[in-house]
């Protein structure tokens, strides 16, 4: 065999060993992070005591709803700010008559007796609860309290604040 013979049967055989041999590959990574919050979601109906008559001398009681929503596991308190009416408190909130300016006292509670006040503070008369991530509906108890029989007739507004600490 000649030397070009020789060299001919080289460059065959290398071009094919090279066309069998895969092409080397370079991977590399990346990481997938996400960071889930802590969240909370309210709506709240309005509370309507209808029509009141002063003198029959009764309390008068209406309810209506929150909606909230929380996180699993996330703990919460839901409170209820003092109004609008001058001179309100968590403990008593008032009504005013935007015509005249006159005022009807009421309170809100966490319970049909009437008994829970419904405050706002963080942690006083607030309702406390761990979200399930599921929609949770918490009842308020409205009460226009008997014996404000000088209130002169008309329409009384308000209105509440709700806030959910978590």
């Amino acid at each position: 065999m000649n030397n070009r013979m020789l060299l001919g049967s080289v460059l065959i055989g290398s071009s094919l060993l090279g066309a069998m041999t895969a092409e080397a590959l370079t991977a590399t990574t990346f990481n997938v992070t996400a960071t889930v919050v802590q969240s909370c979601a309210i709506t709240a109906n309005d509370l309507s005591f209808g029509n009141i008559n002063v003198v029959t001398g009764s309390d008068f009681a209406q309810a209506t709803t929150i909606n909230l929503t929380c996180g699993a596991g996330v703990a919460y308190n839901l409170g209820l700010d003092a109004g609008q009416g001058q001179g309100s408190n968590t403990t008593t909130r008032v009504m005013t008559n935007t015509s005249n300016g006159a005022t009807l006292n009421y309170a809100l509670y966490q319970d049909n007796n009437h008994t829970i006040n419904w405050g706002n503070a963080n942690g006083t008369d607030t309702n406390a609860g761990t979200g399930n991530g599921g929609p949770q509906q918490l009842v308020v108890y409205g009460d226009v309290l008997a014996g404000q029989t000088t209130v002169p007739y008309g329409t009384y507004a308000d209105v509440i604040t709700v806030n959910v600490y978590y």
